[in-house]
């Protein structure tokens, strides 16, 4: 989608914007493959990514991301098609999406943890023709995952990269040997302005929306973070962020690329392994959500392992947890910034290593260069207090959502600015806070949950008459998904049999309710809705009992 159709959508950057971008610097004419090609030229030994029991330069990535794209060429696949992604956080993700790159296709970036209902959803949104895996993901065969899948006509089988470079790979059963045409990848190849990658939405309201990115919106980010972080090319960048979300893309996709550093990564999070990696790796940079850290400090190991090189942690995503980032800050040694954003906008504000730790500790930072921050009131009207409802426009914003007008007239203001889903203040010095909500969101482990999505499935429940999802505080990860349910008549029902229908249902696992409550009837408000806020506070004291048992 070229950057001259940017009036079909408000979000998208029209040319002179973007030409402003490009010559102050916040947008580049290079790709990820041009960086990827100037590291192997330069280091072709070093190393460009590491896991626990593989590694893989830079000349290999490189090698390995044109074979690859030249089996989706060889399919064939027209310039532009969608290819899925069902891949762990890996190294393989990774050399995917360059391929996609190489081979002028759209990646769709499917999570690793996507039920099978959302993976449809998703496959039948971007209309996926291919889909690059493992020969299994999570347990089952992929190829029977792929043959549920209406539209999908191709499907091609990886490797783990990082531990098997060598063994062929499968287009559509069949082993293939690709020669790379250095000619042919360069006429298809991407430009960093154009729809390069869909990703989901964490989920607000209902199934996911498909969120189109270009690599220069990225690009942009990773300057920020190189800027407010202090980063330089000798940096060792390590990402447990998932690779398709936006903070997974910067953290472990572009930012060591762009430094010509080495990225760590590990396809599931485990606390133990990742304090392994950060010492072994010697790595200077972490990247995870306030969850992840907290259960970093928790593990045994945190205070017996040498973490002297590790000198910046950046978060987001999530409300930041004071007394354990000072925590970990004491026991690490490191400062930890917070990017305030979303997958939509990029980012609003952020902390930097230059701020006082207060500030760093306390609020979500400031607006960096490029990037306007507007507040607007109840009524959506701009205000010039310092208290509202965020909206941001600049280089890190989306391309908007893929065919979906209504949700984009929801996301943009007519002038382009993207609105958040939460309610902020800003202090004298300009640093901004969260202090509230806008939507019906459980934020767990910094993932978004739409309350009502869960709502619909729980309810969907032969038993249950009427359904109210709340989060209920947690000391790990911030907020876990309680659900207070009135059944048809009087019966048992547990938890367990609840997670076992929905499971059966196809429900991604972060949807699932953790803690099940069952009323004769649910509280209701004056107009007879469920009042919520009386479920809030009711959550609120069952957390508080079990902390004090």
């Amino acid at each position: 989608m070229a950057l001259d159709n940017s009036d079909a959508l408000p979000g998208l950057v029209n040319r002179e914007r973007a030409d402003e971008y490009r010559r102050v610097g916040w947008w580049s004419r290079l790709s990820i493959a041009d960086r990827v090609a100037a590291n192997t030229r330069a280091q072709p030994g070093a190393t460009a990514f590491v896991t626990a029991d593989g590694r893989l330069d830079w000349a290999g990535y490189d090698a390995l991301a044109r074979r690859l794209a030249q089996t989706l060429v060889d399919l064939p696949l027209a310039p532009r098609d969608r290819v899925a992604v069902r891949l762990p956080d890996s190294v393989s993700y990774h050399v995917a999406l360059l391929a996609c790159e190489y081979a002028g296709v759209v990646a769709v970036g499917l999570g690793a943890r996507a039920g099978e209902r959302e993976l449809q959803h998703l496959l039948a949104r971007t209309r996926a023709v291919v889909v690059i895996s493992h020969d299994e993901h999570r347990g089952e065969r992929m190829s029977d995952v792929v043959k549920r899948c209406p539209g999908v006509r191709h499907h091609v089988v990886v490797p783990r990269f990082e531990r098997d470079a060598d063994r062929q790979m499968l287009a559509d059963g069949v082993p293939v040997l690709p020669q790379p045409d250095a000619d042919v990848l360069a006429a298809r190849r991407l430009g960093p302005d154009e729809l390069w990658l869909i990703n989901s939405t964490s989920g607000t309201t209902g199934l996911p929306k498909c969120v189109m990115h270009s690599q220069n919106r990225w690009y942009y980010f990773h300057l920020n973070a190189a800027e407010v972080g202090g980063l330089g090319g000798d940096e060792v960048v390590m990402s447990v962020v998932p690779t398709p979300y936006g903070f997974g893309l910067w953290s472990s996709h572009f930012t060591p690329c762009c430094l010509g550093a080495p990225a760590v990564l590990t396809e599931r999070f485990d606390a133990g392994l990742t304090l392994e990696l950060l010492e072994r790796e010697h790595v200077t940079v972490l990247c995870a959500v306030s969850t992840q850290f907290r259960l970093l400090l928790a593990h045994p190991d945190c205070e017996r392992r040498d973490l002297t090189a590790l000198r910046v942690m950046f978060t987001g995503g999530e409300p930041l947890p004071y007394e354990a980032a000072r925590r970990f800050e004491e026991t690490t040694g490191a400062a930890i910034l917070n990017f305030y954003g979303s997958n939509e906008s990029g980012f609003a504000t952020a902390t930097s290593v230059a701020d006082p730790p207060e500030k760093r500790l306390r609020t979500a930072g400031r607006t960096r260069p490029g990037t306007e921050l507007r507040l607007y009131d109840s009524e959506g009207r701009v205000t010039d207090g310092h208290r509202g409802q965020p909206g941001t426009r600049g280089p890190a914003v989306c391309l908007g959502y893929l065919d979906d007008p209504a949700a984009n007239r929801e996301l943009f203001t007519e002038d382009g600015f993207v609105l958040y889903a939460d309610l902020v203040e800003l202090d004298a010095d300009g640093y901004l806070t969260v202090v509230g909500r806008m939507s019906d969101i459980i934020i767990r482990g910094g993932r978004n949950i739409s309350a009502r999505e869960v709502e619909d499935e729980v309810a969907a429940h032969p038993q249950v008459a009427l359904a109210a999802a709340v989060p209920i505080p947690d000391l790990v990860f911030g907020e876990r998904v309680c659900v207070f349910a009135e059944l048809r008549r009087p019966r048992a029902q547990n938890q367990k049999e609840l997670v076992d229908f929905l499971l059966s249902r196809g429900v991604s696992k972060e949807t699932l309710p953790e803690r099940l409550v069952i009323l004769d009837e649910l509280p209701r408000s004056a107009g007879d809705k469920v009042a919520k806020a009386e479920l809030r506070e009711a959550a609120g004291r069952l957390a508080a009992q079990e902390q004090a048992s």
